[in-house]
Parts: C-alpha cells; sequence; structure tokens
C-alpha cells in the first residue's frame, strides 16, 4: 500500500542545477547539515517535505556523492524522482546510481534521529514509473510542473533494503561485490606505482612547466588517493548498512561480519593515516617513502580481507551457504 500522505506543496528537495562533480554545492551543503543536525528535519522552503539524503557513488570518479532528495513512501520501498526541477538532462545522482546500484539512504526516524540504510536502486519501467510519477504529481504540483518543463522522461526510482532470501537479487549482489573488489584492487596497485615512481623522480628544476614533474605527480597522486579513500570508505560503509540484514538471512555467518566489521575499523585508521601524510606532502613536510610503506601496508590488509569476504559472503549469496 502506498503512504499518501502529502508533502508541503513546494518543489522537491532538488538542486536546482547538477551537483558540481566534485560535490554537492553551497545550497545543497546547507540542506544535508540541517537535515543530520536536526533528525531528518528542513525548514524554509522544504519544511514538511517528504526529505531523504541519497549518497551514490560517482560514476566516473568512484568518490560519493551525498544529495537530498524528495521521495513517496510505497510499503517498504522508497520512491525518489529524478525531476532535476524540470532540467534537460537527469541528475547526477541518477547516473550514479545507473552505475552503482547499492546506495546509502539516510531519513528522519521520527524521533529526531536519523536512520542510515544501504539499499539497492532500481529505475521503475513504464506503466509504474508512470502511475507514481502522476501520484506524486497530485500529492506536490511542483512535479508536475517539472514534467512540463522537460521533453524527457523523469526517472522514478525506487530504493529498496536488500533481500537476501531472493536467490537471483543475491547473485547479482555477489556480481556487485566482486566488480567493487577488482575496481578497488586495480586503483590501489595504479596508487602504489604513482608513489614509486614519485619517490624515485628527480626534483624538477626551478620554474619548470614539464607535465611529469615532481610537484604534478605529487598533485595526482594526492587526488588520486583521495578518491581511493573516499571510494573504500563509502564501500565499507554500505557494507556495515546491509550486514544487519545479511546476518538475519546468514545467522551462521555472524563470527564472519563480526570479523569484516572490525577489519573495517583498521582499515579506517589506515586511510585516516594516508589522509594525514597527504596533508603533510602538500604541505612540503611529508615523508613519501612513508606513503608508499603505508599503501603496502594497506594493500596487504586489504587483500586478506576481501579474499576472506570473497570467500565466505559471495560462497553464501551463489549457493545459499558459507564455505565451510
Amino acid at each position: 500500500m502506498t503512504d499518501q500522505r502529502p508533502t508541503a506543496p513546494s518543489e522537491p528537495a532538488e538542486p536546482a542545477a547538477p551537483s558540481a562533480p566534485a560535490g554537492p554545492g553551497d545550497w545543497n551543503r546547507q540542506i544535508i547539515e540541517e537535515f543530520r543536525s536536526n533528525g531528518g528535519r528542513v525548514g524554509g522552503m522544504f519544511e514538511g517535505a517528504n526529505l531523504l539524503l541519497l549518497t551514490t557513488t560517482g560514476a566516473r570518479t568512484g568518490r560519493p556523492h551525498t544529495t537530498p532528495v524528495g521521495y513517496l513512501r510505497d510499503g517498504a520501498r522508497l520512491l525518489a524522482f529524478a525531476s532535476n526541477a524540470g532540467l534537460p538532462h537527469n541528475p547526477s545522482w541518477y547516473h550514479n546510481l545507473l552505475a552503482h546500484p547499492m546506495i546509502t539512504v539516510e531519513i528522519g526516524a521520527g524521533d529526531r534521529s536519523i536512520e542510515t540504510f544501504v539499499a539497492r536502486a532500481t529505475s521503475l519501467r513504464d506503466p509504474e514509473r508512470a502511475r507514481f510519477y502522476r501520484l506524486q504529481a497530485e500529492l506536490v504540483p511542483a512535479y508536475g510542473d517539472y514534467q512540463t518543463r522537460t521533453s524527457r522522461i523523469i526517472p522514478v526510482v525506487a530504493l529498496e533494503r536488500p533481500d537476501f532470501a531472493d536467490a537471483e537479487r543475491n547473485r547479482a549482489i555477489a556480481a556487485e561485490l566482486l566488480r567493487v573488489h577488482a575496481d578497488l584492487r586495480e586503483e590501489l596497485a595504479r596508487i602504489r606505482v604513482e608513489a614509486h615512481v614519485h619517490q624515485t623522480s628527480p626534483p624538477s628544476p626551478p620554474g619548470s612547466q614539464s607535465p611529469s614533474s615532481t610537484s604534478d605527480l605529487g598533485l595526482q597522486l594526492r587526488q588520486h588517493c583521495l578518491a581511493f579513500c573516499d571510494a573504500l570508505h563509502l564501500h565499507h560503509t554500505n557494507e556495515d548498512g546491509a550486514f544487519p540484514s545479511f546476518e538475519k538471512q546468514f545467522p551462521a555467518l555472524a563470527p564472519t561480519l563480526d570479523r569484516l566489521r572490525a577489519e573495517h575499523h583498521v582499515v579506517a585508521e589506515f586511510l585516516a593515516e594516508l589522509r594525514t601524510i597527504l596533508t603533510d606532502l602538500a604541505a612540503g613536510t611529508g615523508d613519501a617513502d612513508a606513503l608508499r610503506k603505508r599503501l603496502e601496508h594497506l594493500a596487504e590488509e586489504l587483500e586478506a580481507h576481501f579474499t576472506h569476504e570473497e570467500e565466505q559472503l559471495v560462497r553464501a549469496l551463489t549457493d545459499g551457504q558459507p564455505s565451510g
């Protein structure tokens, strides 16, 4: 059954223009901060509106992007509307979730706290999409106006908590997990090579504008490292949000999940140390060899973590039981 409680008759909580690739603009950032500090409530033009925060993985960058989005409840699932205020192109978050459908949702829990959980995003097809968009436009007339402004068909996206009793969906989740691990392994290997090149490259002559200069290599290395840290942090945040549902379906995996959670904390400490080293390098006080060694240690820890996770979780998802 659809929850038909109307939102406030205002525009949906979406930016009037797509977020910049590096992250939300000042307007979005203010809404996000207010949402998180007030238990999911936002004042002003969005007071009383159904609003959630959607964190997606960048389709091109792999970095996390958080966006406030208007939604409608439909039973256990949430429906998000990619209106982009009627602009001719879909919002960035929609492109991101098409590439990476596992997303993080933050929503007010009703007691001034915020519930955070992992969901799988699925773009609805017509006639279901059209039916729910018409309903949302009836509840919030601004949505009807948005559709008249653009020739594109505004997508409606269902956000659903993972159902680990669904064998077909479990296989898709297993494939997605393996893909994410492969991408993270590849990116970390590339960064390790960059760190070695940076450490062994001779200093650039004063005033050098060469694109291969040490300073340029250092900037590229820092950018890639920070993007990797963001991507890995988001991946582990998503997993932590999914583990409670996973444990209900596979109670025998409780010890494995406890181990993975603990390892997530260890990895988070590694990432914090990497960020500190990168900050010092940017200030000219860092040690390139310390960065290289930390990356090597992280690679060892992460490989052991990924291997164990794949042996246990992927086996459970594909075969219905953990590795013996």
